[in-house]
């Protein structure tokens, strides 16, 4: 199994051992040990993100239900669809960057760098209007005039946010696939502070309300990507960045639709629950539903940082082997991070059955909010386990290039099955927010988690390898 150790010839990356070394205990510790290194220092940086946007959650909620409901279907809907398109196009450097430092090929990274940055930034452009026209669109799909206005408000200011993802992602994924992962971890940390400080400046002593603390973010986030920025401008990657080349032009169309299958895969993932709250938005008491159910998901999303660093680190272990051409420790990698996800979703959702009540408190005063939140607590905590295992079999989607195929798979599992069973759990059987919820998770996320393992256990690991290397080569020629 491999060992975290310095090669000789290149003291900045990581050297690799035989995946055979020693016995089972050992292989799964010292995969554990590679594993970590990139989840530990993802979970931070997920959290902090994540945490700036609930940080804003808490600060609008408490100012009242109208302005919790508008930014909650701002970054639910909106920064959501938006976010998990960028994300997942930004996905494609796990492929390319992962199998090219596994195979080697060091100086493709910084041109992949550029490509994505390119794709990723035309593509912000064309997202714009999502910003521009907010309140129209969302009065179009059915929410609450007042709520609906208040959202274009704020969506207005979040612009700059939105063009700060186009550099973001990929600057992260460049250096998670290269195991320097500190850089963003602490990077994002320090945007906790820097955006706990000046929201709380905004809203509580400034009193200037919800629409100046949404703007904040824009702030937060591009001082993450500056801070990224500089750190690899500056010298500190200098095997796989060798400065601003003409090659990032080239290959651009190949570049795109590796970037698509994979903005498609994540997004209609990422999508899923986004069209949920869409949905509750139409329901008699509108206002309290989406409350409730953004506490819900604000939830969620804070525990979901972690099995979404699996997913991350476990795309980078698997592009690595495959790229180095070994499927049998591509397997193993996989093995050993479903086996350690799972069992971290088990106590969280524990704890959140446990401890549901006090944590909803952050967000919301609201008694009738705090109710509602009550009653889906079952529900998100089965959503907290199916979500433990899913990501991380969408990392090994994503390490082994499998982006188009499992696209299909999630058009399959939550649009043709679990969306008209949400649906017509709603309207046809009048169960609110638990049938919809209930629906989507048992007709979509189990069914999708049920498929993605059947498919990663008949996976021919030694194939795969094979396969990554020719694409390693054929993707540094182009």
């Amino acid at each position: 199994m491999g060992e975290l150790e310095s090669s000789n010839s290149s003291p900045l990356l990581i050297k690799i051992s035989d995946p055979d070394e020693g016995g089972l205990r050992q292989r799964a510790l010292t995969e554990s040990k590679l594993l970590w290194r990139i989840i530990g220092p993802a979970i931070i940086s997920r959290l902090s993100s994540y945490s700036w946007n609930c940080i804003t959650q808490a600060f609008t909620g408490h100012i009242g239900e109208i302005e919790l409901a508008a930014f909650s279907i701002l970054s639910s809907v909106v920064c959501g669809f938006d976010l998990g398109f960028l994300i997942g196009m930004s996905s494609a450097m796990d492929t390319l960057c992962g199998q090219a430092y596994g195979g080697k090929q060091y100086e493709m990274l910084g041109v992949y760098l550029q490509r994505s940055c390119l794709v990723l930034l035309a593509t912000a452009l064309l997202l714009l209007p999502l910003y521009l026209f907010t309140a129209p669109l969302l009065k179009l799909l059915g929410q609450p005039p007042e709520v609906a206005d208040l959202a274009g408000q704020m969506a207005l200011c979040t612009i700059p946010m939105h063009f700060s993802f186009a550099f973001i992602f990929p600057l992260h994924k460049f250096l998670q696939c290269q195991y320097k992962n500190s850089v963003y971890a602490w990077a994002g940390a320090a945007g906790l502070f820097v955006h706990l400080a000046v929201t709380w400046l905004v809203v509580s002593v400034m009193g200037l309300g919800a629409v100046a603390a949404s703007a904040v973010q824009s702030v937060t986030w591009w001082f993450w990507a500056a801070v990224m920025a500089v750190y690899i401008l500056a010298g500190g990657c200098p095997l796989t960045w060798q400065g601003f080349s003409v090659h990032a032009f080239s290959g651009l169309w190949e570049f795109v639709k590796l970037s698509a299958a994979s903005g498609v895969m994540i997004c209609l993932e990422n999508w899923y629950y986004r069209i949920l709250v869409l949905m509750i938005g139409n329901m008699d008491n509108a206002a309290i539903a989406i409350g409730a159910l953004s506490v819900c998901m604000s939830i969620n999303g804070w525990e979901n940082s972690i099995p979404l660093s699996f997913c991350g680190g476990t795309s980078v272990r698997v592009a690595n082997e495959l790229g180095a051409g070994k499927g049998k420790k591509a397997r193993f990698a996989t093995i050993v991070s479903v086996v350690t996800s799972t069992g971290i979703g088990v106590l969280i959702m524990t704890i959140i059955l446990v401890f549901h009540k006090p944590i909803a408190l952050l967000f919301t005063s609201s008694k009738l909010v705090l109710d509602e939140v009550n009653s889906m607590s079952l529900l998100l905590a089965l959503t907290i386990l199916f979500n433990s295992v899913q990501p991380v079999l969408s990392g090994v989607a994503v390490g082994s290039g499998w982006q188009g195929r499992v696209a299909y798979i999630n058009i399959a599992c939550y649009y043709i099955v679990g969306l008209p069973l949400g649906i017509l759990m709603q309207w046809v059987f009048h169960m609110g927010i638990m049938g919809v919820w209930g629906g989507m998770i048992f007709g979509g996320t189990a069914l999708q988690t049920v498929i993605l393992c059947i498919l990663t256990i008949r996976c021919d690991w030694d194939k795969e390898a094979e396969k990554a290397t020719k694409y390693v080569k054929k993707w540094s020629e182009v």
